[in-house]
């Protein structure tokens, strides 16, 4: 089972389906995607960016080190609500933090990558009114079964504490 969260997947239902799901004998990975637009960040560190020259200068190592930095931080903040309460229904999983500037073409690479059996989503708008949505197009374009789980309602979240 893959889990790819963005920080919106309600932990405890998402641990409960897993669990049911997965089993004892069963793996449980968690993403999160973090887009960090380097097309963007070429654009504004280079003083010698001519826009139709089409080339943008090479990353440094000190550079790749910030953002890889970067990338672990702020997944380790996203995933852990998920990790936190699948360590509490006893499953260990494993997790990655993914740099991608298309979240969905990422987690979709990352689902045939892993060869997962289904894959687990959150969504914080309406599917059908919206198919770009990231949720919407993983749902769409991904060969294996999808769970989408809505976001908690502002009543539970406020419930839960969160």
């Amino acid at each position: 089972m893959l889990i790819a969260t963005a920080g919106v997947l309600n932990p405890e239902p998402v641990a409960e389906f897993a669990s049911r799901l997965v089993g004892e004998g069963g793996g449980v990975a968690v993403i999160t995607v973090i887009e960090v637009p380097r097309s963007f960040l070429d654009t504004i560190r280079s003083e010698q960016w001519h826009p139709l020259t089409g080339s943008s200068p090479d990353w440094t190592e000190e550079e790749d080190a910030v953002i890889e930095r970067y990338v672990a931080e702020r997944g380790q903040r996203i995933t852990e609500p998920v990790l936190a309460a699948l360590r509490g229904r006893g499953l260990e999983a494993s997790v990655r933090y993914v740099e991608g500037e298309d979240p969905a073409a990422t987690i979709i690479a990352q689902a045939d990558d892993m060869d997962a059996d289904v894959v687990v989503v959150g969504a914080t708008r309406q599917l059908f009114d919206d198919w770009e949505s990231v949720s919407a197009r993983v749902m769409r374009d991904l060969q294996r079964p999808v769970l989408v789980v809505p976001a908690a309602r502002p009543s539970e979240a406020e419930d839960a504490g969160a």
